[in-house]
């Protein structure tokens, strides 16, 4: 009784082996291969004022992108990024249904890679499934150390352009190539290679069905409206084998019932069987489908992109509520985050009181007060600042100098001892306003409040 249990609950995993297809949509994705793996791979080489273009330097809290440099305080624009992202998801998963796991998905991406490998050296379907059921001969032995050697180089030198991106890939290359890699950057090269190797290359259609949680939750963001990948039962059944004739004389419908489009599934599914979590929407069927349909001379698309209201011969609605909220909600967040981050202003300042004594009496009953003004220059190139004041009451600013230059990117520092008549103070605390101003750059401005205090009048 145990024992069949537990080969209920754990079956044992069936390898797959894709069929190679040709048509629109392999096209299609084969085009988001080749231009998806160009960005991630070439995109650290670049270079944007003699600094890597897009980098994220952990270690100094800057984020390089182009010519906009983030640091921790912007950390509201990577939020917003993240949310806009999210809601792309349900907005194009809630139209066309799973156009990113079939065209976009790093999953999908690298897995196709590694297919192409696998076919270039063990060969199409049938020479592989040959292969694997033959014995361990020096053919065997030979193509498959070929194929896990090609793998790995190709995981390896993932792994090193994703650290490529936290550290200047330049200088990554100087240290691996002599062997003086930090524990860190070791660490995160190997790991992402094997990561890159063991989802690619062996667990494959795992990672699709049971490790990604956007197949559980996929059927929430679904309707009868959105666009799926479905076999016309009503077209296609009965199904069975025939010659190239009308398969209405046989009494059949057009499904010839030859399997082609189980095995070109890369997650094995027979999308006959109607829509399953497990389906990543990659439209392999479909071609594989059009070109049988084809050759027998039956009309193409019995498996086609279309909606359950099509199948069921009702109008297919495509803005309804969902798409509208979300594309309203969409367009709002896109519009808003492109004008802060157009209107940002790369400066802050961060005022500090001294803690040690809130306030001191000076000469001729005036009172002073000390802050340490922190001015951080998050453009890219030097400024000379001059502060300002803006107060309702007089207030005297001694400084040590008129001009403060601060280097881009980083952070000077000024000590400012404000100081106000007692006579003038009307409460024991007062607020007021410091700003800095660039000298070379016109509405480079940045302001933060402070507050005075003194005596109780």
């Amino acid at each position: 009784m145990d024992a069949q249990l537990d080969q209920a609950l754990y079956a044992k995993r069936q390898k797959i082996y894709p069929r190679q297809v040709h048509g629109l949509f392999a096209r299609m994705r084969l085009t988001g291969v080749v231009v998806l793996m160009g960005i991630y791979y070439l995109t650290p080489w670049f270079t944007w004022n003699d600094r890597q273009a897009i980098l994220w330097d952990l270690v100094a809290r800057k984020f390089h992108i182009f010519g906009v440099t983030f640091w921790p305080q912007d950390f509201i624009y990577l939020s917003a990024l993240l949310i806009i992202a999210a809601l792309s998801l349900f907005f194009f998963t809630a139209l066309a249904g799973r156009l990113w796991c079939g065209y976009a998905c790093p999953q999908t991406v690298w897995t196709e890679v590694f297919l192409w490998i696998e076919r270039k050296v063990e060969g199409d379907r049938s020479r592989q499934v040959k292969l694997a059921k033959g014995p361990w001969n020096f053919q065997k032995i030979s193509k498959r150390t070929i194929k896990h050697s090609i793998w790995i180089g190709l995981s390896i030198w993932t792994g090193y352009t994703f650290v490529g991106y936290f550290t200047p890939i330049r200088e990554l290359g100087h240290a691996v190539a002599t062997f003086s890699t930090g524990p860190w950057q070791t660490f995160w090269i190997f790991f992402y290679g094997f990561a890159t190797y063991g989802n690619a290359g062996w667990l494959r259609e795992q990672v699709c069905i049971y490790m990604c949680p956007y197949a559980r939750f996929q059927s929430a963001m679904f309707d009868r409206n959105t666009m799926i990948i479905s076999y016309d039962k009503a077209r296609g059944e009965p199904r069975g084998s025939r010659r190239k004739k009308d398969p209405g004389a046989l009494g059949l419908g057009d499904c010839i019932d030859c399997t082609i489009c189980v095995q070109v599934c890369p997650t094995g599914i027979d999308i006959r069987d109607g829509l399953q979590y497990e389906c990543i929407g990659c439209a392999s069927c479909i071609d594989a489908c059009d070109d049988v349909m084809e050759k027998v001379g039956s009309p193409k698309g019995l498996i086609r992109y279309t909606t359950e209201n099509v199948l069921l011969g009702k109008t297919t609605k495509i803005l309804r509520p969902r798409i509208v909220v979300y594309g309203l909600i969409l367009l709002s967040l896109l519009l808003i985050v492109g004008y802060r981050i157009s209107q940002r202003i790369p400066l802050d300042l961060d005022v500090i009181r001294d803690r040690n004594t809130l306030y001191r009496e000076v000469d001729e009953g005036w009172i002073e007060n000390v802050y340490t003004l922190k001015i951080l220059n998050k453009d890219q190139k030097d400024h000379y600042y001059r502060l300002s004041t803006s107060s309702e009451i007089p207030m005297t600013l001694k400084v040590d100098t008129d001009e403060i230059f601060v280097v881009a990117g980083e952070i000077g520092e000024l000590i400012v001892r404000a100081q106000m008549d007692s006579k003038s103070l009307q409460n024991q605390s007062m607020e007021f306003e410091f700003e800095i101003a660039s000298i070379d750059t016109r509405n480079l401005v940045a302001t933060e409040k402070a507050r005075f205090v003194g005596p109780i009048p």
